[in-house]
């Protein structure tokens, strides 16, 4: 394993720990003063180390005595964590139940014996660092990277569209002035193919043109030197960065020029030399990086754009590999397209891993055999000795450069199976569960979560699979070579034990088990676990040995009841039962007091013990289940729970879906759930079902407690009973982003309209007889809109300047609804249409035809004359949707393309 990978990895445990015992030695104020004394004695050796570690972080080829003594790190720094929580077990007052040899005040005097072994090599590994340190910057360090091939287009197969437009902006010359393209992608995917294309074809068109390679390790100045020797000007030997900038700036005056810089790394970097820049007669510079952040941090106005690579297209990506592995005629020959087409499935469109595989395999003999046997070892190629090392290298290099907060949060996408996405709020909350995330003054820890997220996703390490409506992810993963890469630093820095497939011997330090295999038996004993996942559709047995577990995910598993063994693990954080089959949980779950989150969606539980008001830290407690039937949802789609009275005791909580608010006793009005959440002053996100009439006002009050609410979801008792939420005028939740009301509107709560932050509204079973489009014209976020059955009149009408920025627009069973008017320049970012069961509707909307940007029109069960103008063939009104590149009518659930 690379020495400076894994110095990352015990980098990141130190630091991690250090947070911990600085938290613990504040909060645990009993604690014996041995045992203090000996805590902050730790911390101030960890210090220590971890300062040797951020200065090693710079040298070259360590030596293998330095690479052991990093292993003994990170074994430390896990060593003291497992203290910590032992310690935390003896506060339970269940240490006579955790048979070990020794007691806490051994095992931390044993551990600072091996603290003082690493002492007393620290020194003679610190004059060794800066020994290399200092002959390191006598040569210049380069990054592996695979260079492009510039005398032929075969690795260009792929980016014609790219070039093509890139090149049309180099030379378009209306706009007199300099412009900025930073051209963003992950390593290995083409970034600088595309620009050294680019940069070919249009060069010539400019008074002066260079090619800049910046790398990590190359400072402004010697960007700056090497500029101003670029474009031949005189250099003098002491020159500095102002110097330059001035002899750059003079030498570029009044001409036309483009300058690339070639893979940044440092933000600091492009800010020096743009002070170097004139702006005017339309220079153009373009810049390569895999760090989208940076680039997203540079983007100050019109004149700087970003160019987003994406991956080749399984056609391209296809055409590229042929390319390359059979150079002779680009042919796949028959015998080998399955595992051809499987080797090609792991590039993920890649053309870096496509390119160096290819390449590879043009050597091998076209057998199917040998191919077979490439395909099974392709994972040992990929290692430091393997005849693919160098992909591994390239990618390496944007792991190197995370800090240390976020490389444990990147390292975490080694639990997940590839063919399995994760949710974006689940991993959240997993990355808080095991103390990934740093506390951050006047933030929340979910809110930081999301900002680790987003930059891992901006240095495009971790990739979006899926978007929501408002461009965030839903769900995230690694690209598969990236993930071959993690694996195994995964296992042998002991970060996480994945068993799928064959076997795999489990040792005792396992500290976070991933099965992903049918059928598994932990039944021996593992006291260092702290994380358990299971992905397999087998049954899993989990044994009384996990005492430190805590993440426990066995989400899908054919679980019927609640596992009794769970209420043992007393630091459990996270508990994920979701998607298995149980009905109940056990009044002792009371005693997990250091829950955070408790999953419990699309089970079987209706009902939680009156013990759950003794997990104070609980931050999400989500108990429902979605009712899903085929045809058109029904009212009670969504099921809850219902909850202790005093639910509202649990203070730090954040989301709270789905509570029944019917189950309290009329008798007792006081005593009534729905009245207390004004306590839930924390809350994110409020789901509440069968609402009462008579429950509205207290629930506008309870809501007006909480400023930091983002989602709200109220349902009413029955499609008869209307929901009462006029009393919320006088305080809304300011920063509400999405709002869900099911249920009869008597008239629309017009404190709706003041919500500047909403982005997603649905309306269901409303039956307004008002129309509810004038209200929400002019929110200016708002990005989805779903009327389902919540208009009695028979005409919308969309005005000229409104709804700027609604993408979704979603019209159903509206039975009335005889005509749809849109006026021009009304709805101008409208990318959907949906028109389901509307019977009334004659045609399309009025001005259909303006909407420029829409890509999608979904017509479901609308009557025969509205889908027969619209065929490709004769269709009346077929010249107002051409433009609508996806078109699809659904009768009984078949489908008609009518695109």
């Amino acid at each position: 394993m690379d020495p400076e990978i894994g110095g990352g990895i015990a980098g990141s445990a130190v630091t991690f720990l250090l947070v911990k015992l600085d938290a613990f030695a504040t909060r645990e104020w009993n604690m014996q003063e041995n045992i203090r004394r000996a805590v902050l004695n730790l911390g101030r050796e960890l210090r220590s180390i971890e300062a040797l570690l951020r200065d090693a972080a710079s040298k070259k080829d360590p030596d293998h005595q330095f690479t052991v003594w990093i292993q003994n790190v990170r074994d430390q720094a896990y060593a003291i964590e497992d203290v910590l929580d032992l310690f935390k077990l003896d506060q339970e007052s269940i240490w006579r139940r955790f048979k070990r040899r020794h007691s806490i005040n051994n095992l931390i005097q044993n551990i600072e014996e091996s603290l003082q072994s690493i002492q007393r090599t620290k020194e003679r590994y610190q004059t060794m660092t800066f020994t290399r340190i200092r002959s390191a910057s006598n040569n210049t360090d380069h990054h592996v990277r695979v260079e492009p091939a510039v005398n032929g287009n075969l690795d260009t197969v792929g980016i014609e569209e790219p070039t093509e437009k890139l090149a049309s902006w180099a030379s378009e010359e209306e706009k007199q002035r300099l412009e900025v393209m930073f051209v963003v992608g992950m390593a290995g995917s083409g970034k600088t193919t595309l620009v050294r294309s680019v940069y070919e074809k249009v060069k010539h068109d400019f008074e002066s043109h260079v090619w800049i390679t910046a790398s990590k390790s190359k400072t402004k100045l010697d960007i700056l030197t090497l500029l101003v020797v670029k474009f031949g000007c005189p250099i003098t030997q002491r020159a500095d960065v102002v110097g330059l900038t001035r002899k750059l700036r003079k030498h570029l005056l009044n001409k036309r020029y483009v300058i690339v810089l070639d893979d940044l790394w440092v933000k600091e970097v492009w800010e020096s030399v743009k002070l170097a820049l004139p702006d005017g007669r339309n220079s153009r510079i373009i810049i390569t990086t895999r760090r989208g952040d940076i680039a997203n941090s540079c983007r100050d106005g019109d004149s700087i754009d970003i160019h987003k690579i994406q991956p080749l297209s399984p056609e391209r990506a296809a055409e590229l590999f042929c390319l390359k592995a059979f150079s002779r005629n680009g042919r796949c020959p028959s015998g080998l397209e399955e595992v051809s087409k499987s080797i090609l499935q792991k590039c993920d469109g890649l053309p870096l891993g496509i390119i160096q595989i290819g390449r590879l395999l043009s050597i091998k003999p076209l057998t199917r055999n040998q191919w077979k046997i490439f395909h099974d070892s392709l994972e040992s190629e990929l290692r430091s000795n393997g005849e693919l090392s160098d992909i591994v290298k390239v990618l390496s290099a944007s792991y190197k450069d995370l800090p240390y907060h976020l490389r444990y949060c990147f390292l975490y996408m080694s639990i997940f199976p590839e063919t399995n996405p994760v949710k974006r709020r689940r991993l959240v909350r997993l990355w808080i569960a095991e103390g990934f995330v740093i506390e951050k003054s006047g933030m929340t820890l979910e809110e930081v979560g999301e900002d680790y997220l987003k930059e891992l996703i901006d240095r495009n390490l971790i990739k979006a699979n899926e978007l929501d409506f408002d461009g965030l992810p839903k769900s995230v993963g690694v690209h598969s070579l990236m993930l071959k890469m993690i694996l195994p630093l995964s296992h042998e820095e002991n970060f996480c034990t994945v068993c799928s497939g064959a076997g795999r011997n489990l040792t005792e330090n396992t500290r976070r088990l991933s099965i992903q295999k049918e059928d598994f038996d932990v039944s021996q004993d593992l006291p260092h676990v702290r994380s358990f996942f299971s992905f397999g559709i087998g049954k899993v047995k989990i044994g009384s040995n996990f005492k430190l577990v805590k993440v426990l995910d066995i989400q899908g598993t054919p679980l019927e009841e609640f596992p009794n063994v769970i209420t043992d693990l007393l630091l459990l954080r996270y508990l994920s039962l979701r998607n298995t089959n149980i009905k109940s949980i056990p009044r002792s779950l009371g005693d997990l007091r250091h829950l955070e989150t408790l999953d419990l969606k699309q089970t079987l539980v209706t009902k939680v013990p009156k013990s759950v008001l003794q997990l104070e830290k609980l931050r999400n407690l989500l108990v429902y289940r979605y009712n899903y039937m085929e045809g058109v949802p029904p009212f009670d789609i969504v099921q809850g729970f219902k909850a202790p009275k005093k639910i509202t005791a649990l203070k730090n909580l954040q989301k709270l879906s789905f509570v029944k608010a019917s189950v309290q006793s009329r008798l007792s009005r006081q005593l009534r759930m729905i009245q207390g959440l004004e306590n839930l002053t924390q809350l994110r996100k409020l789901g509440v079902v069968e609402l009462a009439k008579e429950d509205g006002a207290s629930l506008c009050h309870s809501i007006g407690k909480m400023p930091n609410l983002h989602s709200l979801s109220v349902t009413s008792l029955s499609m008869e009973v209307p929901i009462e939420l006029d009393a919320m005028t006088n305080n809304p939740p300011a920063l509400l982003q999405r709002l869900y009301l099911k249920g009869p509107l008597l008239k629309f709560p017009s404190w709706i309209s003041s919500l500047h932050d909403l982005v997603r509204i649905r309306l269901k079973w409303s039956s307004l007889a008002e129309n509810p489009i004038a209200a929400l014209q002019n929110l200016p976020y708002l990005v989805e809109l779903q009327l389902l059955d919540a208009f009695t009149g028979t005409q919308l009408g969309f005005k000229s300047g409104k709804f700027r920025q609604l993408k979704i627009l979603d019209l159903q069973q509206l039975e009335q609804l005889s005509s749809i008017v849109m006026e021009e320049g009304t709805l101008p970012c409208l990318q959907k249409l949906i028109i389901s069961h509307c019977s009334k509707l004659g045609q399309v909307p009025g001005g259909i035809e303006n909407l420029i940007h829409l890509q999608m029109l979904l017509l479901y069960d609308m009557p025969d004359p509205f889908v027969t103008r619209l065929r490709r063939n004769g269709g009346r009104l077929r010249r107002l949707v051409q433009h609508i590149p996806c078109i699809h009518s659904f009768k009984q659930r078949q489908l008609e393309d009518l695109s």
